[in-house]
């Protein structure tokens, strides 16, 4: 059947969480972008729609409950250093309780809260696409 991402173009979806002008990134340990700084997020199940995805992957990596999230962008990246091909539906939230931890640190190492002029490098190439599309009023 091959591997979503590998063998044919996978469907992600992310998810940029915002608190008081700060976004939450947490650092990739695998591909794509191992090493990474990342907004939340992963594949998409079959029969899963993706905001439900964007959300139960948000909760899954940071033990956030997520409430109401709306559509920021689509981005499509081929990372060929990891011969990976994903289109993904990334969604803004503000709206989450509870505080971020490290719910899944055998996929992530570290997290935190950066705002535009203090953002950590490097940036993967779905959080580059994220931050073009936050208006200043959220993000700046």
């Amino acid at each position: 059947m091959g591997k979503p991402g590998i063998d044919f173009p996978g469907l992600g979806t992310g998810l940029a969480i915002l608190r008081d002008g700060k976004l939450l990134l947490y650092k990739r340990l695998k591909a794509p972008e191992a090493g990474y700084w990342n907004i939340v997020g992963g594949k998409v199940d079959h029969m899963e729609p993706a905001e439900t995805a964007a959300r139960r992957e948000a909760e899954e990596e940071t033990g956030l409950t997520v409430g109401h999230v709306e559509l920021l962008c689509t981005t499509e990246q081929i990372i060929a250093a990891d011969n990976q091909h994903w289109i993904s539906l990334i969604y803004l939230t503000s709206e989450f309780s509870g505080q971020p931890r490290l719910a899944e640190p055998d996929k992530l190492s570290e997290f935190g809260w950066f705002g535009p002029h203090d953002l950590p490098s490097p940036l993967s190439a779905f959080t580059r696409a994220a931050i073009a599309h936050l208006s200043e009023d959220e993000f700046y």
